[in-house]
């Protein structure tokens, strides 16, 4: 009977203590540990770009549409993208149809003024006749005049009298009608001379008409290869509209010196600069690496298709020079944005969010504590942290199950004062820079009315077009410049554990 006992109490023992150790097991076998490590960090942004050739010719249609009133005109037909060419070869061929309605209102204008000039010619020299001939009989008067008042010596003295006052208002007659008729010259003259400068004006109109015309057959200014620009973000072909305003058709660009363009988002913007290191890669070439250096990034964010956020242009010049390379080839870009060095990091998944306080689950003896940490720079995968832990720590990279009861560890409190003043400088930074931004966009707004005000109801009208075609077409405090990045970071991965 004893001995049963002493056997139960053995098998109760064991199981318990088999309960006790794989449960055990089990319950730190969910709980994955990582290591805070010291050394090197690089934050890189990495994009999609296309290459493009930094200085190119572009191959352009008609200069000066706008001086003869046409505003858009349609690509009839150009030759395929790619296609190598050579001086004076042709390219492209522009619709006429608007230009040639131009030319025959031009061409009739100048038959117009033809006519009113010839008309004028006529009736100037009908009306010159008429007053010499008024001159003459009025010359003639005058001598008949003059022989009466010689032969009225052998009358009277009245009858000599009434032959010199006939005389004399002769005289005077004849007087205003040179008079007169000078004036009438001149008048004559002027008239002419405007009619003139009417018809060498239309006649220059349908000259300028007529060059235009000619510019609507497009043909390489240079040797090179083909490049259709991009017009709203899609590349131009037959039956594209083309504005006078930008009337490129195509480009040759110059192979020695590529760049690559490329979009960032709003997100990321802020940490883009010119002179950055970026290196690049190719997806029709795997095996080849290039380097390259940010030249230019866009002020002013711009919506482009498939992207639900605003995006900002970013220019990356190509250091090496290659043949192999080719007008939008797709790269892979990885901006280097910041490399420091012996800092401590931790991955991403280890920080949380407690109480609006960036915190780690470290380990501290055989339980967990609640460490306030002081992140910084960031990259995909890992955070540099300031302050709060050091190389070696070990911290959860998962929400403990059972959170109550454990310890929460601040930052010490000059660390904290360090983050709100670092945090006021760059509140009081942005605030500025807001306010210079709505100076600058008010002026620009008020520009673009002025310009809209000076335009005639057709160039306006053509705008209005041309656009729509366009459009189818922290810890406690968040810490110092690190914090925001971190909290965008984690969307996916952070846990808001306020109120635990």
């Amino acid at each position: 009977m004893n001995r049963n006992l002493w056997i139960l109490g053995g098998a109760i023992l064991t199981i318990g203590l088999l309960w006790f150790v794989l449960g055990r097991g089990d319950d730190d076998s969910a709980q994955i540990y990582a290591e805070a490590k010291s050394g090197p960090f690089e934050v890189v942004i990495t994009t999609t770009g296309e290459l493009q050739a930094k200085n190119s010719t572009q191959i352009m249609g008609p200069r000066n549409a706008r001086d003869v009133r046409v505003y858009n005109f349609n690509i009839q037909r150009i030759i395929p993208e790619g296609t190598v060419v050579q001086r004076g070869d042709f390219v492209a061929e522009l619709d006429r149809s608007e230009a040639n309605t131009r030319l025959q209102d031009a061409q009739l204008n100048v038959q117009q003024a033809e006519s009113q000039f010839e008309q004028a010619q006529l009736d100037s020299s009908l009306t010159l006749s008429a007053a010499r001939n008024t001159l003459e009989n009025l010359e003639f008067q005058v001598e008949e005049r003059q022989l009466a008042v010689e032969q009225s010596i052998y009358e009277s003295p009245s009858v000599q009298r009434q032959a010199e006052i006939a005389y004399e208002q002769t005289q005077r007659q004849l007087q205003q009608e040179r008079e007169n008729y000078v004036t009438r010259v001149r008048k004559e003259e002027a008239r002419l001379r405007e009619l003139e400068t009417e018809l060498i004006e239309e006649q220059r109109d349908l000259e300028r008409i007529q060059q235009v015309i000619d510019d609507f057959t497009v043909f390489a200014p240079e040797n090179g290869m083909v490049i259709y620009t991009r017009d709203g973000g899609s590349k131009v072909a037959e039956g594209s509209s083309v504005s006078a305003w930008n009337p490129v058709i195509a480009e040759l660009p110059d192979f020695s010196v590529m760049e690559s363009i490329t979009y960032v988002n709003e997100v990321d913007i802020q940490k883009v600069r010119a002179d950055q290191v970026v290196d690049i890669g190719l997806d029709a070439i795997p095996e080849k690496s290039l380097t390259g250096v940010v030249t230019s990034v866009a002020n002013i964010g711009e919506q482009r298709q498939n992207s639900d956020s605003k995006v900002f242009e970013v220019m990356i010049e190509i250091n090496e020079s290659d043949s192999t390379l080719r007008p939008s080839m797709t790269t892979s870009n990885e901006i280097m944005i910041e490399q420091l060095e012996d800092v401590v990091y931790v991955p991403l998944e280890t920080v949380f969010e407690f109480n609006g306080m960036d915190i780690v689950y470290k380990k501290a003896g055989l339980g967990l504590e609640r460490q306030q940490v002081w992140l910084g720079s960031m990259n995909e995968n890992d955070v540099v942290v300031k302050a709060g832990i050091e190389e070696g720590d070990e911290m959860l990279m998962s929400m403990p199950v059972d959170t109550a009861g454990l310890t929460f560890s601040p930052l010490p409190e000059d660390v904290l004062e360090e983050i709100r003043a670092l945090e006021q400088a760059e509140l009081e930074r942005g605030q500025e820079q807001q306010a210079r931004q709505n100076r600058q966009g008010d002026g620009q707004r008020r520009m673009m009315r002025m310009n809209f005000q000076n335009m005639t109801q057709e160039q306006r009208d053509s705008l209005r077009k041309e656009f729509r075609n366009r459009g189818a077409g922290s810890a406690g405090v968040r810490g110092g410049d690190g914090g925001q990045e971190s909290s965008q970071g984690q969307s996916n991965e952070s846990v808001n554990e306020s109120g635990s």
